[in-house]
């Protein structure tokens, strides 16, 4: 299941008070930062935010695509860590 986006009203109702808001609105950034990147638009990537630290979980394209969504979290202001961990598909092993 995907997050919510932040004009969702569920995304306002899953809102707490505290560090939680920084981290919704990094996630938010995170994800608009992906969503208009050529490589990483049409990706299924997962964005999750805690203590300003940005999970990046799915399956993407290729190994390219990775390292770019990587690269596009860090580049978000107030970003403190990132966990790549996104796939790029398994390889089919060749029938004998």
């Amino acid at each position: 299941m995907m997050p919510p986006w932040p004009d969702d009203a569920l995304y306002r109702y899953l809102q707490a008070p505290g560090s939680t808001n920084d981290d919704a609105r990094l996630a938010a950034l995170v994800a608009q930062r992906l969503g208009v990147d050529w490589a990483t638009r049409h990706q299924e990537i997962e964005v999750t935010v805690q203590n300003k630290v940005v999970i990046l979980s799915g399956t993407v394209a290729s190994p390219e695509v990775r390292r770019t969504a990587g690269d596009l979290a860090w580049d978000v202001p107030g970003v403190l860590d990132v966990c790549n961990t996104l796939r790029p598909p398994r390889r089919r092993r060749p029938r004998r």
